[in-house]
Parts: structure tokens; C-alpha cells; sequence
């Protein structure tokens, strides 16, 4: 996986959450509060999907082969949509099961110290791994809101690691308020409250990766930067004149295909058009690294044609002909 893809945040998020779960399902054996048993599976869940980040990273290395010839680069998207449908939705159903049978069948709170103490510890390491997925997205984030960077992400695994460390600190902090209230008034039915608001943080967060994730994995355009350094690589305003059309998809996270319908001069032999588009393709490659699959089709620009705008069904995912065949 590339630097890109947040190894440190993913291995760092890893070590605490495995931690972390130990030490909560510890404190549920000795204090029987639900929102520990919760906190225990989500724990478990999030360590499980830092796991299947790293999978995914891993088979995104392949070699691309003749039934794939673009390579795997999509698996970490794969991946990341499997951590947000399945584990995040694991957690966060267990939460609302477990919260509302704390709250049909309520009882005290034993060894209050245990949750207390452990919450507490899960908080501060938490807050490390959480610190550490902001340092490395920082690096990637420059001038985008936090927002903008999560939903234009283009390497899925800090946007889930961001949402995955919020959605345990603010856990853990609806835990801890769930047992202090059970623990001043007690009445367990607070506990089963607490777990139940646990379970929606989830399931909320849940939803937010699945979009995102979906998006990539049907296919995003380059950001409108990388575009814009594209389009001036493209045209030396000598051979090629202009673009035509031109239409960029994300292979992976770190791979970009490029494919473009370039103007070229109609008195120009085959061997300056065919120079022209290697010197093309050369400039492209140096203004954007991560444009590796390039196809350029030359053409002669026509005023009439371009008057007509672009032709949808020439385009992927342009209207199916009409059945009469018109």
C-alpha cells in the first residue's frame, strides 16, 4: 500500500482498538454494564476492519493479468465497502439488540471502577490513534475542509479511519455517560440508553462509508486539479491543437486512466501525429505520475461537429437507441 493509503493511521488504529477491546470486555465480565459489552463488539469490529483495510491494500499490489488487465488497484475500494456495510453494521446492530434489552431488563452496575477505569484508558488511546489518522491525512488534505476530504478521498482507508476513530471517541464518551448515570441514579435503564445511542453513532457512520465507498466503486473522474494539469500536458499548440473531449477514471487510488480525443493539424504526416501523441502521453505522465494507462485518438477538429455538442450515445452510459431503431 502506498504512503497514500494511511499504513501508519490503519497499524496504529489496529494496535488500539485490539487494546481496547480487551480491556472493555474485562470490565463487562466484572461490572455486567451492557454499554461495556457494546463497546466490546464495536471494538472488535473496528479491529476487524483495520484488518480488511490491510487486506485490501495488499491484494491491490497484484500484477495486472490478461483477465484483469487493468490490475487490482479497486480492491481497496472493494475493502473499504465490505469494513463500512458489514463490520460497521455488525456493531452497530449488536448495540441496539444489547441497549434494548439493558433497558426491558435493567440492573445495577457491579465494580463500577471497572468501566469507569477502562473507559477512561480507552478514551486517552483513542484519542492517540485518532491524533495519528489526522497527522497522515493532514499531508493529503492541504487546503480541502474536513468534509470536502472525506467525500472527495480518492484512497478510502483515512476517510474510514477519521470516521471510525470519531464514532469511538464520541462512543466512548456516550459509554461513560451512560454508566455515570446509571452509577448516580441506579437505574441500569441508563446503561441501555447509552447503548443504544452507541449503535445509532454506528449505524450513522455506517450509511456515510457506504455512500462514499459506492461512489468509488463505481468509478470517480480525477479531482478538477489533476484535470486541469492533464489538459495543459495534453495540447503543445503545435501537433495537437486542442482536446476534443476527454474523460479521466480512477483505476485505484493511485492509478488514473486517461482517455482523449485530441485534435491534430490535417496536413500532418502519420509519423509527426504518432511523435506528437508520445510527447503527449510523456507530459501527461510527468504533470500527473499517477496517469499510467493514457489513450489518445487523434482527429481533425470540426466546428460543425462540436456545434452539435457531445454525443451521448457514443458515451458510456449514454441512452440505449430507441426500439423502432430511430
Amino acid at each position: 500500500m502506498s504512503a497514500s493509503g494511511g499504513t501508519k493511521a490503519i497499524v496504529a488504529a489496529l494496535a488500539a482498538n485490539l487494546a481496547i477491546a480487551v480491556a472493555k470486555f474485562v470490565a463487562f465480565l466484572f461490572s455486567g454494564s451492557s454499554s461495556m459489552l457494546a463497546e466490546s463488539v464495536h471494538s472488535l469490529a473496528d479491529s476487524g476492519n483495520q484488518g480488511l483495510l490491510l487486506v485490501g491494500g495488499k491484494k491491490a499490489q497484484r500484477e495486472a493479468t490478461p483477465q484483469h488487465p487493468f490490475g487490482y488497484g479497486r480492491e481497496r475500494y472493494i475493502y473499504a465497502f465490505l469494513v463500512s456495510i458489514i463490520l460497521f453494521s455488525v456493531g452497530g446492530m449488536f448495540a441496539l439488540y444489547e441497549g434494548y434489552e439493558k433497558i426491558k431488563h435493567p440492573h445495577e452496575i457491579d465494580h463500577w471502577y471497572w468501566p469507569v477505569g477502562v473507559l477512561v484508558f480507552a478514551i486517552i488511546a483513542e484519542t492517540f490513534s485518532f491524533r495519528t489518522a489526522i497527522k497522515e491525512s493532514n499531508q493529503l488534505r492541504g487546503k480541502k475542509s474536513w468534509k470536502e476530504f472525506v467525500r472527495h478521498a480518492k484512497a478510502p482507508e483515512l476517510p474510514v479511519v477519521l470516521l471510525e476513530d470519531l464514532g469511538a471517541l464520541v462512543g466512548l464518551i456516550l459509554a461513560l455517560v451512560g454508566v455515570s448515570l446509571a452509577l448516580a441514579t441506579g437505574d441500569g435503564v441508563w446503561d441501555g440508553i447509552g447503548t443504544l445511542c452507541i449503535g445509532v453513532l454506528l449505524i450513522l457512520i455506517a450509511v456515510i462509508l457506504a455512500i462514499e465507498t459506492k461512489s468509488l466503486l463505481l468509478g470517480e473522474a480525477a479531482g478538477v486539479e489533476e484535470v486541469r494539469k492533464i489538459e495543459a500536458a495534453m495540447v503543445d499548440g503545435d501537433t495537437v491543437t486542442r482536446i476534443i473531449h476527454m474523460r479521466t477514471l480512477h483505476l485505484g487510488p493511485d492509478e488514473l486512466l486517461v482517455a482523449a480525443k485530441v485534435a491534430v493539424r490535417h496536413d500532418d504526416t502519420a509519423t509527426e501525429i504518432a511523435a506528437a501523441i508520445d510527447a503527449a502521453e510523456s507530459r501527461i505522465r510527468e504533470a500527473v505520475p499517477i496517469a499510467r494507462v493514457i489513450y489518445l485518438e487523434p482527429d481533425i477538429y470540426s466546428e460543425a461537429e462540436a456545434a452539435k455538442g457531445p454525443d451521448r450515445e457514443a458515451s458510456p452510459g449514454g441512452p440505449a437507441p430507441h426500439p423502432t431503431g430511430h
